[in-house]
């Protein structure tokens, strides 16, 4: 069994990653994952697809067709294309259905996982000590406000560890990506500098000068 001290850091470390990543997104990529997966959801994504695909291809031929000139034409493309849409807007519905309980049930379990634990956790190890102090090296206010609530007097609460290892995250999480912005911006501002550069030592063209001196040349 892991300890209690490395299970507080991951579990903190995960509830940075999904602030800092975003629920929504960590949603879609799983979602993502799971249409590609060999599912009966997947089978009926797919179906989606290939109905949309030929619902396009029918209302293309609808709009090229028509209704005076080609009449029993267009009007099979017409009975077509509503039954398409018809079949479209009922599984678009079906699947819109399912991804709704899908992120219902992600929500649930993302939030048991890491909102629960976190308060789970230190109630049921309040009087846990995560670590002890060097002995005699702390005053005993120190000692006293790192036990609390519930542990003993020299040790590391849960409580305590969890805040501290909130407070490391965060700042590293914040110094990341700030620093991926800082190069992300870098580059954007040193692609649109040589776009501009690049646009500036365009050759003018010399087309006029030439015509002029062949003329000269001739008289």
């Amino acid at each position: 069994m892991p300890s209690l001290l490395v299970v507080i850091f991951v579990l903190e470390l995960a509830v940075q990653l999904i602030n800092t990543i975003g629920a929504t997104t960590i949603n879609n990529l799983i979602w993502r994952i799971y249409l590609s997966l060999p599912t009966p959801l997947a089978k009926q994504y797919t179906e989606q697809r290939k109905l949309q695909k030929d619902y396009l291809a029918v209302r293309h031929d609808l709009n090229a067709t028509s209704s005076q000139d080609e009449f029993a034409k267009w009007a099979k493309l017409r009975r077509q294309h509503d039954k398409l849409l018809e079949e479209l807007e009922k599984k678009k519905s079906n699947l819109d259905a399912s991804r709704t309980t899908f992120d219902r049930y992600l929500t649930g379990v993302r939030l048991i996982s890491t909102r629960g634990a976190q308060w789970l956790l230190p109630m049921w190890h309040g009087k846990t000590p995560m670590f002890w102090l060097p002995y005699g090296w702390f005053p005993y206010y120190v000692e006293w406000f790192a036990s609390f609530p519930r542990a003993p007097l020299g040790s590391v609460s849960i409580v305590m560890w969890q805040s501290a290892c909130t407070a490391i995250l965060t700042l590293v999480m914040n110094t990341v990506v700030g620093i991926l912005g800082l190069v992300a911006a870098s580059r954007q501002a040193a692609q649109e500098k040589k776009r501009k550069q690049k646009q500036k030592e365009k050759p003018v063209p010399a087309a006029a000068g030439a015509g002029n001196g062949e003329g000269k040349k001739e008289v």
